[in-house]
């Protein structure tokens, strides 16, 4: 059996990490290549980098800026923004994509989807769906026009995945930002529709978050952008969090599997009695 993913999910505008709160509002972090760093060096499974600006303003990705976030990354990096077409995908691959994410082209056209699974795999075609209730049920949102459309989330997934997608992404539209934990109902109802793997986004406020979705639903992989920026090892305390309830890859030297945390999830201080003895080899005096 597969171990679920831990996912760190990097929005990105006009070039730097952003905060997203209902994709409508957006907090600036820093630079894309240190986030990619950082996140590398506290054990993240996998990185998903969506440029937000690349479509709507009618642009290719940034390559270049892709090559730079590739040669700090060391698992494996989904690109997202601005593809419309193979030679986009060719070119994020060349620069170090491992996937590639499209969102508004699936939409507009589900042949790039089919032509893109044929030549490079279905495994590295994945489509971001953006969900949000309108009416009292569920619709596909259009985030270029910050609308909702008449579409079935869940049908629109089917679709994909007939026309070759390997995986989805879902995101709640009211989720985003929220900290009021993912949207179990609409996850659930995705995962009764398709068989690819599926991977969840939005309003995870801590590890609970996380540990609720992984153990309550079918998913492959829980992701979370805002979280992650703000506490140091937060993605190292995370996944000692989750590996207490199910088994996820722990690959880094310290895993805080030893220690305390807070109702959120934050680190609690050992005594200062363990810190010392952790500070100091103590040397017995020697009898002669």
């Amino acid at each position: 059996m597969l171990k679920k993913r831990v996912i760190a999910a990097l929005v990105i505008k006009d070039g730097i990490v952003v905060q997203s709160k209902g994709f409508n509002s957006y907090l600036p972090i820093g630079k894309p290549e240190i986030a990619v760093e950082f996140l590398n060096q506290w054990g993240i499974d996998e990185i998903i980098l969506t440029d937000i600006n690349a479509t709507k303003n009618n642009r290719e990705p940034d390559y270049n800026l892709v090559k730079k976030i590739a040669s700090k990354c060391q698992v494996p990096l989904t690109v997202g923004g601005g593809i419309s077409e193979l030679n986009h995908i060719k070119h994020l691959m060349n620069s170090g994509a491992d996937k590639i994410s499209v969102n508004q082209s699936a939409i507009n056209n589900y042949k790039l989807i089919t032509d893109a699974a044929k030549i490079f795999g279905n495994q590295c075609i994945v489509v971001s769906v953006d969900a949000c209730i309108k009416d009292g049920s569920y619709k596909l949102y259009n985030h270029i026009n910050k609308t909702a459309t008449d579409i079935s989330p869940f049908n629109f997934s089917k679709s994909m995945e007939d026309y070759g997608a390997g995986e989805i992404i879902i995101n709640s539209v009211e989720k985003d930002g929220s900290y009021s934990g993912y949207d179990k109902k609409l996850i659930d109802l995705l995962c009764a529709t398709v068989t690819i793997p599926i991977i969840a986004i939005g309003g995870a406020k801590n590890a609970n978050d996380m540990i609720d979705v992984l153990q309550n639903t079918k998913i492959s992989g829980a992701a979370a952008a805002n979280f992650f920026h703000f506490n140091e090892h937060s993605v190292i305390i995370t996944k000692a969090l989750i590996n207490k309830n199910l088994p996820i890859r722990i690959d880094t030297e310290a895993t805080y599997m030893e220690n305390s945390v807070n109702k959120n999830c934050r680190l609690i201080k050992k005594n200062d009695l363990v810190l010392e003895n952790l500070l100091f080899t103590k040397i017995e005096k020697e009898i002669i």
